[in-house]
């Protein structure tokens, strides 16, 4: 089993940034590929981001890219998602899920682990 947990949500302005948290424990935070996902209120839960075991290859939805960054500390268990130029778009609850193996999928159903999210909102 891996749990995880995010942290960093909040209220902010628009054009403003936040950071995400999400803390792993539980197995080798190392074998596993993470993502980052987002579910806006009456909407399906989308793909945000996701980073490979050894950082070296990442991928971002259209809707985000140039604006935030994924990254892990595989020392510290915990992956981020740095947020920057933010849109009231953006608001949502934002989860954190763990894969094991190489595969790099935007497929939430392929995803093993899930957080229990944390709470976005983009103001105009």
């Amino acid at each position: 089993q891996v749990q995880l947990v995010e942290s960093g949500g909040g209220l902010v302005q628009a054009g403003g940034s936040l950071r995400l948290s999400c803390a792993a424990s539980g197995r080798t935070f190392s074998n596993y590929v993470m993502g980052w996902f987002r579910q806006a209120p009456g909407k399906e839960r989308d793909f945000v981001a996701h980073i490979s075991r050894n950082d070296d290859s990442t991928d971002y939805a259209d809707s985000v890219k140039g604006r935030f960054t994924i990254s892990r500390d595989n020392a510290k268990n915990t992956v981020y998602l740095q947020m920057n130029s933010l849109k009231p778009e953006d608001t949502a609850v934002y989860y954190c899920a763990a894969v094991a193996g190489l595969l790099l999928t935007r497929n939430e159903r392929r995803y093993d682990y899930w957080g229990s999210g944390t709470q976005v909102t983009v103001s105009s």
